[in-house]
């Protein structure tokens, strides 16, 4: 009966809250949400809120994007499922935005660990709401995927052995060349990168693809010789850099991401509110200049503040 009474409790206060939050457009500007019903059951805002929590997937191994906080304690008045990791256990420039999205929400954040494939491919059963996991813009994903504006934007270069004459992109056709597998990296090799908004000039051609899970074993192969080159987000290879690897990268980046966040358009949840909260909220951050600071904190370099010359609009439109 206890129960039942707090669950009670905690819904009404939620719905309250949403009255006030359902008046954020996604520049900050006051309108009715789209969708919007303020409840649990149906909306995505409402579950959240009502819930304490916000669900989170995260790759504990990808610094400085995301990674386990060493000698963590797990709170233990934490709302977070047993089978969750709590915001003291996880950090990075991922994870830190997805704790000010929580934060801004009034809710706790809960992190979860799912394959890259799973984020990707959609249909995640409403085990997590929202991915703020690094995942860059693309049309083609827009069929799966609902994306937030993005919260950062980032080159994306060819990483070479250091000393080993390669000084081009125009060398490394026909070579040997790691991409995380179905990155974005992957799709340019393909020749099949569409980022709404872009027009994207392919500078390598017949290059001998070779996917890897985790993009920190192919800077690896790089750094031995194994492997003629490797194309990824500037923020891993100079992480890679940093951390002791023999690495150059090539000028100039073929092309920027936009990685934001990205809600499963088949989600049992309502998710117009949601998203547009989400929105409001990363807009105020980009302005306020939280954003660059979390990025220059992680990375060392502002890569927030050239997300905000994305153009959203490109965001509204139905996939084909």
């Amino acid at each position: 009966m206890l129960q039942r009474l707090r669950h009670a409790i905690t819904t009404i206060l939620a719905m309250a809250l949403l009255a006030g939050c359902a008046s954020a457009g996604p520049g900050g500007s006051s309108r009715p949400s789209s969708g919007f019903s303020g409840d649990p059951a149906l909306d995505a805002l409402a579950h959240v809120l009502a819930r304490g929590t916000l669900v989170l997937p995260v790759d504990p191994a990808y610094p400085p994007a995301s990674f386990a906080v060493k000698g963590a304690v797990r709170d233990t008045a934490s709302k977070c499922e047993s089978d969750q990791l709590t915001g003291a256990e996880v950090d990075g420039y991922d994870v830190a935005t997805g704790k000010l999205v929580a934060e801004s929400l009034g809710v706790e954040p809960c992190f979860v660990t799912p394959t890259w494939v799973q984020l990707l491919a959609g249909h995640w059963a409403d085990r997590w709401d929202i991915a703020i996991s690094s995942i860059g813009i693309t049309t083609s994903r827009m069929a799966a995927l609902s994306f937030t504006r993005p919260y950062y934007a980032t080159p994306e270069r060819f990483y070479v052995k250091a000393r080993s004459g390669v000084e081009s992109m125009s060398e490394l056709d026909g070579l040997r060349i790691g991409v995380c597998g179905d990155c974005f990296a992957d799709l340019y090799l393909q020749k099949r990168l569409d980022i709404p908004g872009t027009t994207i000039e392919y500078g390598v051609d017949d290059a001998v693809i070779v996917p890897f899970a985790i993009e920190r074993t192919g800077l690896e192969e790089v750094a031995s010789g194994t492997l003629d080159a490797f194309l990824c987000q500037e923020t891993a290879g100079d992480q890679a850099i940093a951390e002791g690897l023999p690495l150059v990268a090539l000028d100039p980046a073929p092309y920027a991401a936009y990685p934001a966040g990205a809600i499963d358009r088949s989600s049992a949840y309502e998710e117009s509110a949601f998203l547009e909260r989400v929105n409001a909220i990363l807009g105020a951050h980009l302005a306020d200049g939280s954003l660059a600071q979390l990025s220059l904190h992680h990375f060392g370099k502002d890569y927030a503040t050239p997300a905000a010359s994305f153009d959203v609009s490109v965001l509204t439109k139905e996939p084909s």
